[in-house]
């Protein structure tokens, strides 16, 4: 063997022994390379939620109770018992008008039935004795009665001159002072029983067989926006409007707090065919003519994805029903649908609920891409 046979023997000997670990770190650097190039994608969970189709309108609050005091009769005013905007109990004596003459006839006639009992009681005994006859007795008994009725007549009539809370509620501002004269009709206050309140809306015709009593519904006023308020239908309208073609439903809310009032204007939404479903986010929808797709990931092949179509059904703000092709708690793509592929592995940067937006998870890859870098 020449000297230059061997040379070339050794080098091609030295290449052969060289050339495992020069596939080994090819396939590293490959490997590495294609972890850098794997799509980035954020996914979200199915999940099974309560779901409803909603009905939206305007209703007006009333209280549950309401009404407005006003005398029956003519005397001056001797007693206010209540301030502007107090709560008060079923009972409470309000206001009291001049009672003195009735007062002392009452009296009088108290005193006549107290004369008219010992009678009645003095001939029964002598009746007993045969000292009286019956026909004494008997008459003396019916002038105890009619005087017993004089005094429940006007008791009656003393009741005229006390106005009383009919139920108990929050008063409103008083029209009247001590010393006015007021007559039959004059309005004194207002009373409202505002611990529940009833909502009155209409609804189109064609709603009357998706709703009935029972149904839940939410309430949303102007003056409270960030405030849900919580009811469910109590009453459907016996008639439809001939001219709207629309029918009355009346609904109550609870009102503990007294923040709702009687003639406030609030949104309604009811909660019309109320069920449990599939949901996910609309973002991970992908349409194609009539058809539509979601990308569902495997997270057991790094998170390889699957191109699969679903049947959907309502759709809410940022949320669709899934009626058919998926199942609860299968991850889908959320955001990077159009970066991806079926059958492409993906890189996971997180999954949004309700604590854990887009944006903020983007955030975070970015950050960490920074680092690596």
């Amino acid at each position: 063997m020449t000297a230059s046979s061997s040379f070339f023997h050794r080098l091609s000997s030295r290449a052969l022994f060289a050339l495992p670990a020069l596939l080994i770190v090819m396939h590293v650097v490959s490997t590495t390379a294609l972890a850098q190039q794997t799509t980035p994608v954020i996914g979200a969970r199915v999940s099974l939620e309560p779901w409803s189709d909603p009905l939206e309108a305007l209703g007006t609050l009333r209280a549950d109770e309401s009404v407005t005091l006003s005398a029956t009769v003519t005397d001056t005013v001797v007693e206010v018992n209540f301030r502007d905007g107090q709560v008060v109990e079923e009972g409470r004596l309000l206001v009291r008008l001049q009672d003195d003459e009735q007062q002392a006839q009452l009296r009088a006639a108290q005193a006549q039935r107290d004369e008219r009992r010992a009678t009645v009681n003095r001939l029964a005994q002598l009746q007993t004795r045969n000292l009286a006859p019956r026909a004494d007795v008997e008459d003396a008994q019916a002038r105890l009665r009619q005087v017993e009725a004089d005094i429940q007549g006007l008791e009656a009539r003393l009741a005229d001159y006390r106005i009383l809370a009919p139920f108990g509620g929050v008063m409103g501002f008083r029209n009247v002072s001590v010393g006015a004269l007021v007559s039959p009709g004059t309005e004194l206050v207002t009373l409202d029983k505002l611990d529940v309140m009833k909502l009155d809306f209409t609804l189109p015709e064609l709603a009357l067989g998706q709703v009935a009593p029972g149904l839940p519904l939410t309430a949303v006023s102007g003056a409270f926006p960030d405030t849900t308020f919580a009811g469910e239908i109590a009453t459907i309208g016996a008639r439809v409007d001939p001219v709207s073609r629309s029918v009355t439903v009346r609904a109550a809310l609870e009102n503990s707090d007294h923040r709702l009032r009687p003639g406030m204007l609030m949104r309604v939404v009811v909660e019309r065919a109320p069920r449990e479903t599939l949901v996910m986010p609309e973002s991970a929808l992908i349409p194609q003519g009539q058809r539509q797709f979601v990308l569902v990931l495997d997270e057991s092949d790094q998170y390889r994805v699957e191109r699969r179509q679903v049947v959907i059904g309502a759709r809410r703000e940022g949320e669709v029903e899934v009626l058919e092709g998926l199942e609860a708690g299968e991850l889908v793509v959320a955001h990077g649908t159009e970066r991806v592929r079926d059958g492409q592995s993906t890189r996971l940067l997180g999954i949004i609920d309700d604590d854990t937006s887009i944006p903020e998870l983007l955030s975070r890859g970015r950050d960490a891409a920074e680092e690596n870098g």
